[in-house]
């Protein structure tokens, strides 16, 4: 089996060290292709209006200067141009993807391009307990997620599908079980803009989001991982709402 892997934290993120052990316990096939620098947060974006400059910084491990979907596609149609991967894993992001994060994340979008490219694809991310960044339990998502991907792929992960995969921010041997979920939503009030100001007095501006966390409905991702349960949410390409385009259909008939 061929393995790509990529990630939205950057080339030398420890997250992306984690995930080529996880995957050596799948393949000895691996090939790294991930972004030069961080690129959290730029969702499924491409580099349209830039030219993408490929860096062999060790035997397959290439760094792109370019997004987490650049890298996929690189991968795929120069570095293992070849013979395709027969998987896909983006991460193990720093942080959960969780709810609408699998919107803004590089992370998913990574693993979502695979989806779209026909490869069975799957994003992994570590979360943290809040204010505790530096003392991310990496151990965690290193001990189980070897064997989530591998039931996974014996299962077969259906064609424009992807699945997202969050570890709690605890010990392996705290983890309260598995959950299969879906996609939660939060209270997008906690989000607010912070004003400052520069040496010359001009203001600029950061996103920030609040610490609270509310009761979230049971069987979704959010529930799971604040549960102390390892979350798999299968995502789909296809984002047509079936009910109301049913509906509009009728009004417009």
């Amino acid at each position: 089996m061929r393995i790509l892997i990529t990630n939205d934290d950057g080339i030398n993120a420890y997250g992306l060290c984690v995930l080529e052990r996880i995957a050596a316990q799948i393949s000895d096939d691996v090939t790294v292709v991930a972004p030069e620098f961080d690129q959290s947060g730029v969702a499924h974006s491409l580099s349209l209006n830039d030219p993408l400059r490929l860096r062999e910084i060790a035997p397959k491990h290439f760094a792109v200067k370019g997004t987490p979907t650049d890298c996929v596609l690189m991968g795929i149609h120069k570095v293992m141009a070849d013979r395709k991967p027969d998987l896909i894993l983006s991460g193990v992001n720093h942080g959960h993807n969780l709810a609408e994060d699998v919107f803004y994340s590089g992370t998913v979008a990574g693993a979502r391009e695979g989806a779209i490219l026909g490869i069975p694809s799957i994003a992994l991310s570590q979360g943290f307990q809040p204010g505790m960044r530096d003392e991310t339990h990496w151990t965690c998502a290193e001990t189980h997620a070897p064997g989530i991907v591998k039931k996974l792929l014996a299962h077969g992960v259906p064609r424009d599908r992807l699945i997202n995969v969050n570890f709690p921010g605890c010990l392996p041997g705290e983890i309260k079980g598995v959950s299969v979920t879906a996609q939660g939503r939060r209270d997008m009030s906690v989000v607010s803009l912070e004003e400052r100001r520069d040496g010359r007095q001009k203001p600029y501006f950061w996103i920030r989001y609040g610490r609270s966390r509310a009761i979230p409905p049971e069987g979704t991702d959010l529930d799971a991982v604040y549960s102390g349960r390892i979350s798999i949410t299968p995502l789909q390409l296809d984002l047509t709402d079936a009910a109301t385009k049913a509906r509009l259909t009728e009004l417009f008939s």
